[in-house]
């Protein structure tokens, strides 16, 4: 039985939930306790007590346990590495590189704590001096998706540590192996107890309860848009409110201009659509192409997408793994017939398969003949499936690619300097890629988006500092 980590204590719950390996159902990876609502309580209790100590730590100190968190990354690389694929589904060397993120951040936010400052301005005032300075939120709430079940919570726990609040984390109920092998790493670094509590168990129950309760200061959350919605409402109509912040969903459009390299494009829109099986809010799902190079890109979208390698997790050599469980591809394969009946042609895939070991297995599906009027391309499938929309010029893939409810992110394949400046200007997207997968950022630069792809300040980098701080203005007279 894996346990929860509550007030520095292993405890397990009342119930428990079986996690499965997507790639071969029948190898189960373990039962992991799950939170009731008094368990949640006591781990905020928990993270409560530990904060005014723990705000008041040295930077040194913090800086020290996260480097230790970080060194341990590093150190099980390989091993988490592969129970990361196996547990979610990406591929071994994805799964290596998700552990490898995670290590980056906790180094990244390690020294961070030795660069915290503040400002002197002068007043208005004789004889008066203005300080501004940054404290510690407090309690955070963290809630994480199934699709980065390290590099998410890494790029959320590092932070909220970093900048002197506690945590009580609860990972996706998908994906608990993986976040439970961070918070073992965290435990063992040697943080007062209270100060990272971890809480797996059901979103109805462990989140609703870090929403309700009025020791939260703060709650951050990556998933869909409609959980978002309800978290954020929860959270300011809370008394006291809370503050928060939101990462949800995204349509992201990759642009193809006549004047692109074509290998390019194809390794971009490749890489961008279907890699983690398209299984990330920054994927490339919507493909929009102008007239001159449309067939050529479809032709060769094609032949690549049939070379892809479909398969177990585990297997050095696949280059697409398994759907994260049946539910999900239940939902990407209605989207297929969805798009069939709007009128889209599926040009490739998008059928099940059958694997060596009985897995959630699906061809990547590539739709032509789209518009953007579409379902597929106006809802976010997550999922192995893109749509090829054709546009006349610039203009009108421009006019296109805006035209979302989504605003996370964007790319265009180009050689032109104008068109390339034009489009990082005017895309209506949090970020812009030129000649680069949609999929696919730094550490140490703010990540977010617009309209209902993001609420609240930026993750990751520097820009995180403006979430899990709140900032202080000083008078004094001497």
């Amino acid at each position: 039985m894996f346990e929860n980590l509550i007030g520095g204590t292993w405890r397990g719950g009342a119930e428990a939930g079986e996690n499965i390996n997507p790639s071969d159902i029948s190898d189960v990876i373990g039962q992991f306790s799950r939170a009731n609502t008094s368990d949640v309580d006591e781990a905020i209790a928990a993270a409560h007590s530990a904060m005014p100590s723990w705000s008041l730590s040295t930077i040194s100190q913090r800086h020290a346990l996260l480097q230790k968190v970080a060194q341990a990354l590093n150190a099980q690389l390989d091993e988490l590495g592969r129970e990361l694929a196996r547990e979610q589904g990406k591929t071994l060397a994805e799964g290596k590189g998700e552990v490898l993120r995670a290590a980056q951040v906790f180094d990244f936010y390690a020294n961070e704590c030795l660069r915290l400052e503040g400002i002197k301005i002068a007043s208005l005032r004789e004889g008066v001096d203005v300080e501004v300075t940054r404290e510690p939120v407090g309690v955070v709430g963290i809630i994480t998706p199934w699709n980065y079940p390290i590099a998410i919570p890494a790029w959320k726990i590092a932070p909220a540590l970093c900048y002197g609040n506690t945590v009580v984390f609860k990972p996706a109920d998908l994906v608990p192996h993986s976040a439970y092998a961070l918070a073992k790493i965290i435990d063992a670094a040697g943080f007062p107890d209270g100060v990272f509590n971890l809480v797996m168990g059901r979103g109805s129950v462990v989140g609703e309860a870090m929403l309700k309760s009025p020791l939260v200061s703060a709650v951050t959350f990556t998933g869909s848009v409609a959980t978002g919605r309800h978290v954020a409402l929860s959270a300011i109509s809370a008394n006291p409110m809370k503050k928060v912040q939101l990462e949800l969903g995204g349509k992201n459009p990759l642009v193809v201009l006549d004047d692109a390299d074509l290998d390019i494009a194809i390794d971009v829109a490749v890489n961008g659509a279907y890699y983690g099986t398209g299984q990330r809010c920054t994927a490339s799902s919507r493909l929009i192409v102008t007239e001159g190079i449309h067939d050529r890109f479809v032709a060769a979208m094609t032949e690549r997408i049939a070379a892809l390698k479909v398969g177990h997790a585990l297997d050095p050599q696949t280059q697409i793994g398994p759907v994260v469980d049946k539910n999900q591809l239940g939902q990407n394969l209605s989207y297929i017939d969805i798009g069939q009946k709007e009128g889209a042609t599926l040009a490739i895939g998008g059928n099940r398969l059958n694997g060596e070991t009985e897995g959630f297995y699906m061809a990547p599906a590539l739709f032509t003949e789209a518009n953007n009027e579409m379902r597929i391309a106006r809802e976010e499938i997550f999922g192995p499936v893109a749509a090829v929309i054709r546009v006349k010029d610039y203009e009108e893939a421009l006019e296109v690619a805006n035209d979302t409810e989504f605003g996370l992110s964007s790319g265009i394949c180009t050689t032109s300097l104008k068109y390339a400046s034009h489009f990082k200007r005017a895309s209506t997207a949090g970020m812009a890629m030129v000649n680069l997968p949609t999929a696919g950022v730094d550490y140490h630069v703010p990540f977010g988006g617009r309209k209902n792809s993001s609420y609240g300040s930026r993750e990751q980098g520097r820009a995180a500092v403006e979430f899990y701080t709140s900032t202080k203005t000083a008078y004094t007279k001497p």
